[in-house]
């Protein structure tokens, strides 16, 4: 018969250790008495643990650790009602309080990353500036908000503004920043974000304001992007954001749609003209520079023509000077030397032939110029050689004819003694 089958007379717990229910006791025979003893533990065969009993016990040690005495083990114990030790009150908000604390510090343990600072406000006033690592601050207290200082951020806008000269242009800029300070970047400016493009939109268009559209659609661009950042910078800089830029990129500008067209034919025609501008200042650097080479040649042959000139000039007047006071000495020799120098002057530079007849000597002709010609080929070129001999040849032929007439002339003409001919090419 089963154990726990209803009329049978087998009452016994498989998990006890014989001990035997009661079916009408009030007292519950196996509940623990004021020792703690336990109903279950009166055989040889142990169970698995009662739960009821387990959870009796974990209350016991923890009244124990409150102060509070043990209780009773039942109505009917020898005592009639023992009395414990008095519950201290103050024992249970202690040990509450001290978990509270433990968890409360545990709370405030944070890790803060390689990329990252912390910047620490207690109670909303600004404390400081945590570094990388492990790092602890007291919750609830200390407020320690993150930020990222080497993630660079960028933005982007497209904007239709007008130009100085009265035209619409769109523009289509970006910028990147990174954050320089954390606590000016926490603190000073309530959304970092919206503030900056605020700025970039202010400093972008201010410069298109001051820039006429044709700069700003073909070679300004990058004057534009230079100085939307330097004044965008200025900004953030009075503003304390605690952001400083890194680039700033002008994406593309355009006319706007309906015009487009028409713009970009009055670009090529500005085109044409820059060309045709550069084609002339080219020709004009190639001009230029040989026209001034040459009226700089020009004028430096005409100061030495009137140095060689003057020079000459003082040399031939230091020469009179010097042959004056010699002529002053001796008039007769320096009248001599200079009439000697005179002739010898022409007739060195004359091609004429002197012939001395005398009465009774024979007449000697020497082409005195054909050999001084033939030593110094160098003053007839080989073109007029032909025409040079030829002229000699009749040179020649009327010099001996005309000295025939002298001879005869001579012959009849008893009291001249000498005649002097000349004769000349």
């Amino acid at each position: 018969m089963a154990w726990n089958e209803p009329g049978g007379g087998n009452q016994h717990d498989p998990w006890s250790s014989g001990g035997r229910r009661g079916g009408n006791d009030n007292d519950g025979n196996r509940g623990s008495n004021n020792g703690g003893n336990n109903g279950n533990k009166g055989g040889g065969n142990q169970g698995p643990p009662d739960l009821d009993e387990a959870l009796k016990k974990f209350q016991d040690k923890l009244n124990s650790m409150l102060g509070g005495g043990k209780k009773g083990g039942s109505k009917k114990s020898d005592g009639g009602g023992g009395g414990g030790k008095s519950r201290n009150p103050f024992a249970l908000p202690g040990l509450l309080i001290i978990v509270a604390l433990a968890i409360w510090a545990a709370m405030g343990f944070y890790l803060v990353d390689q990329s990252e600072r912390g910047v620490v406000l207690r109670f909303g006033e600004f404390q400081g500036i945590v570094e990388p690592g492990l790092q602890w601050n007291p919750p609830l207290i200390d407020d320690v908000r993150m930020v990222n200082v080497t993630r660079v951020r960028s933005l982007t806008q497209t904007q239709s503004m007008l130009t100085r000269d009265e035209n619409i242009v769109e523009v289509e800029i970006s910028a990147q920043y990174q954050v320089a300070n954390p606590r000016d970047f926490v603190l000073n400016v309530r959304d970092p974000a919206i503030s900056i493009e605020n700025a970039l939109d202010s400093a972008l268009r201010h410069v298109v304001g001051g820039t006429d559209m044709i700069d700003i659609l073909t070679s300004g661009r990058e004057i534009l992007g230079s100085s939307v950042s330097s004044r965008l910078q200025s900004y953030l800089d009075n503003y304390g954001a605690g952001i400083r830029l890194q680039t700033i990129n002008i994406e593309s500008t355009s006319a706007p749609a309906p015009v487009i067209d028409a713009f970009d034919d009055v670009i090529r025609a500005r085109e044409d003209r820059q060309r045709t501008i550069n084609e002339g200042m080219a020709y004009a650097n190639a001009i230029i520079p040989a026209a001034q080479g040459q009226a700089q040649r020009i004028v430096e042959q005409g100061q030495g023509y009137r140095e060689s000139v003057v020079a000459e000039a003082q040399g031939q007047a230091n020469r009179f000077n010097s042959l004056l006071s010699e002529y002053g000495n001796a008039p007769d020799i320096m009248r001599e030397r200079m009439y000697l120098d005179t002739m010898e002057e022409v007739f060195s530079n004359s091609p004429k032939v002197l012939l001395d007849v005398s009465e009774n000597a024979p007449l000697m002709y020497l082409p005195l110029d054909q050999m001084r010609g033939g030593t110094g080929g160098n003053r007839n070129d080989s073109s007029s050689g032909n025409s040079e001999n030829s002229s000699n040849e009749q040179l020649d032929a009327d010099v001996l004819e005309r000295l025939r007439s002298t001879q005869s002339s001579s012959s009849t003409n008893t009291n001249s003694s000498n005649s002097i001919r000349r004769e000349g090419r």
